[in-house]
């Protein structure tokens, strides 16, 4: 328990976290039966107990929605059943944070039910724009640009949220400290006042593609404009993003100057405060610093291992439900230094551009375990893309993985 104590010592609060992309395929299971639903809400609690705790962060993703297997939709039931009276007399304090909720005929239009049994919702409001579109884009922006990329932002999450019954005061505004990079098929700097363009499937190094579970990010690109990198400035998304023209290696991020923008207008608005994802990524503290520069009486709430957060970027949005780094879910770590080979051969897989029904599912291109290619059921059809070089996909339900391919 160090981490909790130089947490308790720092004056902070620590809660555990359930859910995730892969953690969340059996909350809909546990949660319609009475028995699993009560043992699930009383092992949180002594959990808690047990390790002094302040609360607990409820990271459903994502109910009828993508993710690792969809949930069932029952939002009669749901705001119930993440409420229980015997967990609000057990924990002395207890911070929750809620799911997006999305109806077969789109976004709910009232989740005040919602907020009315937790605390704080975390909006991640990054994972915009990435390598499931048709263009390049920016990972979080403040504002969208009108007919460009996706039409979601920071600010359209907090005003769709608002409008659908969530009290400001128990929002907090979520940014990225990271960023998504893709290969342009052009010199996007012969028009730099525009950040869309066509991209390759080619996966540039360091978008923790290119190796499992954790990216050292050796010989990856620093988020600094140092030669051949160019940053440009974008005014209508309030964000930087860098060119290699040497490479065509397009980095969308933000730095301080993007979060400051975020942090003003989330404290114009009455937030509570910011999340993170994640605090292992900053520099000296340069982008936690901007953080802590909201209004006295905001928190901050972060994180500090791969993975993905709470909520998506409006009620029903589907734009913000990749993992967190990486656009896919968590890969299995190895430590395995063996040389990789690959396999391109299709065996019977799905196919660029083809059907799929079940949107957010992702699917290897065969069964081998040495081939990279993978497919993300996007809008009703198959989108192709590829493990990082060395590795191979592996399918674990409805999602995948890429590691070491198999002997």
């Amino acid at each position: 328990m160090q981490f909790k104590t130089l947490i308790t010592a720092a004056g902070l609060a620590l809660s555990m976290s359930v859910g995730g992309w892969t953690g969340s395929n059996l909350f809909s299971t546990i949660l319609k039966n009475t028995a699993t639903r009560t043992a699930f809400l009383n092992n949180m609690v002594s959990f808690v107990q047990t390790n002094n705790l302040d609360g607990v962060d409820i990271d459903w993703e994502y109910p009828g929605r993508e993710g690792n297997t969809c949930n069932a939709y029952d939002p009669a039931n749901d705001s119930k059943n993440i409420s229980s009276p015997s967990c609000k007399t057990c924990v002395p304090s207890w911070t929750r944070t809620a799911m997006p909720f999305d109806g077969p005929n789109g976004p709910m239009k009232d989740v005040s039910a919602f907020a009315k049994v937790t605390d704080y919702i975390n909006l991640m409001q990054y994972d915009i724009n990435g390598n499931w579109d048709s263009t390049t884009g920016p990972n979080a922006p403040l504002q969208y640009a009108p007919g460009k990329g996706e039409q979601v932002s920071s600010e359209s999450a907090i005003d769709a949220w608002s409008a659908a019954g969530w009290p400001t005061s128990k929002m907090d505004a979520g940014v990225p400290f990271y960023g998504r990079s893709l290969t342009a098929t052009a010199n996007m700097l012969n028009n730099p006042s525009k950040m869309y363009a066509q991209f390759l499937p080619t996966v540039p190094k360091g978008d923790n593609h290119d190796i499992p579970w954790a990216d050292t990010c050796a010989g990856g690109p620093a988020i600094y404009s140092v030669a051949p990198w160019v940053r440009t400035w974008d005014n209508t998304t309030s964000t930087p993003w860098l060119f290699n023209p040497s490479t065509s290696i397009f980095i969308s991020y933000d730095d301080p100057q993007s979060l400051k923008a975020k942090v003003d207008y989330a404290a114009a608005k009455g937030l509570a405060g910011t999340m993170l994802w994640s605090m292992e990524m900053d520099y000296n503290n340069e982008l936690l610093d901007v953080l802590n520069s909201f209004p006295s009486g905001g928190s901050t709430t972060t994180a500090t291992t791969p993975g993905t957060s709470s909520t998506a970027t409006q009620p029903g949005t589907t734009s913000a439900t990749k993992s967190a780094t990486t656009g896919v879910p968590p890969v299995t770590s190895s430590t395995s230094s063996a040389p990789a080979t690959s396999s391109s051969t299709n065996t019977g897989g799905p196919v660029a551009g083809g059907p799929c029904s079940t949107g957010g599912a992702y699917q290897c291109a065969d069964t081998t375990g040495k081939n990279p290619a993978y497919f993300i059921c996007n809008s009703g059809a198959w989108l192709a893309q590829s493990c990082g070089s060395g590795t191979a996909c592996f399918q674990s339900g409805l999602s995948i993985y890429c590691n070491w391919p198999s002997a």
